[in-house]
């Protein structure tokens, strides 16, 4: 059975943000950081951009990643660093553009206090 393919090609997650900090114990998986959750059901790949937008300076990007068909991606921004890393400490936004529709989810981990903060939420889609 072929999936039907949900979603959309463009997203927008309005807030985001990475502060500076460690992780507990030097763990990696607990470091702060921001992501995008990215399904993709259809029967090819997704390619997928994405553009950080912020309040003081022009945007960054276009960062560009490939969602395999039928896959799920969790893309960390902590981990962009072509064409820039995302700056920490900064407020930015970002638009998601597919060239089929995917699902976009973003999630944040804040380790910045002993007891974790964990926000997720669906990204804002415009078609």
């Amino acid at each position: 059975m072929t999936p039907r393919s949900v979603g959309s090609r463009c997203w927008a997650i309005a807030e985001g943000y990475i502060p500076l900090d460690k992780a507990p114990n030097d763990d990696p998986r607990l470091m702060s950081h921001e992501s995008a959750c990215m399904l993709n059901t259809n029967d090819q790949d997704a390619q997928v951009t994405l553009t950080l937008y912020f309040k003081q300076r022009e945007p960054a990007g276009p960062y560009r990643v490939v969602v395999p068909a039928r896959r799920t991606m969790h893309l960390r921004f902590n981990d962009l660093s072509d064409p820039e890393p995302v700056p920490r400490d900064t407020d930015y936004a970002t638009l998601i553009e597919s060239d089929v529709p995917i699902v976009v989810q973003h999630t944040r981990l804040d380790s910045r206090q002993a007891a974790l903060a964990l926000l997720s939420t669906i990204a804002y889609a415009s078609e």
